[in-house]
This record gives C-alpha cells, sequence and structure tokens, in this order.
C-alpha cells in the first residue's frame, strides 16, 4: 500500500494541478470557437452591407479572420492547459516560412486577385487585352482570371500576370472612335472623294453626330492617295460598324466615278522580247 501511495500520490497531485487548467483551456477552447464563429458572421453581414467589396473577397476576408482567431486561441487554450507553446510558435513560423516559400507563385497570384477584387480595374463582361492576350472577362477568383477569346477559346491567365501589366480595357466607355481607310487615284478629285465619305456618316443611323464625323488626307501613297473616314460609334456596334462602312466607302467611291488604285504587274517573256536576228 505504501508503494502504491507513493505511486498514485505524485499523479493526483498533477491531476489536482493540472485538472483545473486543462478543464479552463477545454472550457476556452469551446467558448471561443463559438465566438469565433459569431465573428466570421458578424464579419460576413457587415461586408454585405458595403456596394465596394466583391463577394469572393467578403468570403476571404471573413474566413481569414475566423482562422486567424483559431489560431489565437489555439494557442491560448495550450497555454492554459501547460503545455510551453514558445517553442510551438517558432516551430509553426518556420512551417509558415517554408510553405510560403513553397507557394511564392501561388501566394502572389492571391495578393494580385484580391487587388483585382477589390480594385476593380476591370469587371465580368468587360473585353481586355492584358499580357498579350485579349478576350471578354468571363470570371475573376482569387487566383486565376478567365477570359473568352473572340473565338470563344478560354484563356485562364494567373491573376499575377494581370494585375503587374498594363490592362487595355475596350469596354469602360460607351462610344469608340472608328477609322476608315479608303484610298482613290492620284487622277481622281480628293473634294469628290472627301464629300462622299461624310455623306456616308451623315447618313448613317449609327453614326454619331457628335463628336462630328471628319474625312481628310491621310498620306501620300505610291499609287494612292490615302483618305480616312473619322466617325465616333457606340462600343458595342464598333467591329459590326467597321465592316459595313468599309464596305459602303468601297461602293460609293465607285459610284462616284472614282476609281481604288491597286498594284498591277506586268510580265514580260524575254523570248518575246529577244529582237530577231
Amino acid at each position: 500500500m505504501d508503494q502504491t501511495e507513493r505511486f498514485l500520490d505524485p499523479i493526483l497531485t498533477w491531476l489536482a494541478v493540472q485538472g483545473v487548467n486543462l478543464l479552463t483551456a477545454l472550457v476556452v477552447l469551446v467558448v471561443g470557437w463559438w465566438l469565433a464563429g459569431r465573428v466570421k458572421a458578424w464579419a460576413e453581414h457587415y461586408m454585405e452591407r458595403s456596394d465596394h467589396l466583391d463577394p469572393i473577397v467578403e468570403s476571404f476576408l471573413a474566413s481569414l479572420v475566423y482562422y486567424g482567431l483559431l489560431a489565437v486561441l489555439l494557442i491560448v487554450a495550450l497555454n492554459l492547459a501547460g503545455v510551453q507553446t514558445a517553442s510551438l510558435v517558432a516551430v509553426l513560423g518556420a512551417a509558415s516560412l517554408a510553405v510560403g516559400l513553397a507557394l511564392q507563385g501561388s501566394l502572389t497570384s492571391l495578393a494580385a486577385g484580391v487587388m483585382i477584387i477589390v480594385m476593380r480595374p476591370f469587371k465580368i463582361g468587360d473585353y481586355i487585352e492584358v499580357s498579350g492576350q485579349a478576350g471578354t472577362v468571363k470570371s475573376i477568383s482569387l487566383f486565376l482570371t478567365e477570359l473568352a477569346t473572340y473565338d470563344n477559346i478560354q484563356k485562364l491567365m494567373p491573376n499575377s500576370e494581370v494585375w503587374g501589366a498594363t490592362v487595355t480595357n475596350y469596354s469602360v466607355y460607351a462610344t469608340r472612335m472608328l477609322d476608315i481607310a479608303a484610298s482613290i487615284d492620284y487622277d481622281d478629285s480628293i473634294d469628290t472623294a472627301l464629300a462622299t465619305l461624310k455623306t456616308l456618316a451623315a447618313t448613317h443611323p449609327e453614326v454619331m453626330a457628335e463628336p462630328a464625323p471628319a474625312a481628310f488626307v491621310d498620306a501620300m501613297g505610291e499609287s494612292s492617295v490615302d483618305l480616312t473616314l473619322r466617325v465616333w460609334v457606340a462600343a458595342d456596334d464598333y467591329w459590326p460598324l467597321k465592316r459595313e462602312l468599309t464596305k459602303r466607302a468601297k461602293e460609293l467611291i465607285e459610284e462616284s466615278g472614282l476609281s481604288i488604285p491597286y498594284p498591277h504587274r506586268q510580265i514580260v517573256s524575254q523570248k518575246a522580247a529577244r529582237p530577231a536576228a
């Protein structure tokens, strides 16, 4: 019995002291877990009231707050339970550094994705050109931006390549300037050609009256006088009108008795050109 008592006394003493600590740590862990969930729900509700945050960012920030609180809660609970957390924090810090270095590219895209969603340089449905790729924005996630090209091919771009590059957004403004190129022969009347192009712009219902259309001589080519018709159109009508106005410009120039020059090539046979003996 004496040996049993000597063996059990230290254990009972340790349980008497640490039992309270373990119970306290457990209570703190359970209550803290519940409070972290409530804080996450409150953060999501608060951010939903803002018109400047995307739902993706709202979910990400709320989850970041939630798991950050859980990490702090776990360290506090282990400390209350008598576990030395200094070495644990050091190990977690080293592990986090190693993971961060291994996932450096992904974390860069993550940070860029947050910046894109918060700053909104473009939105879903915009037609953009970035890093040599052009297409309609289909989705923006924390890591990738999805584009659909004009021929409906999917392009997935890391957000690090999007945020760090110059973005050309063709959809941000409601109107666009459209230039239609045309050429006439040097013997033709420039005034007649310019008047023809102006009539085309003035009579087309989808060409804007303001800013006013303009027709001018753009260059003196090797075999032609190069003209430009400059008009303003709705951004959504840019490509259909470019094709239509180019076709109509050629037809009206020819109907006006003007000619559209094009290179001619003359082939001379050496046999035919050899003088007779």
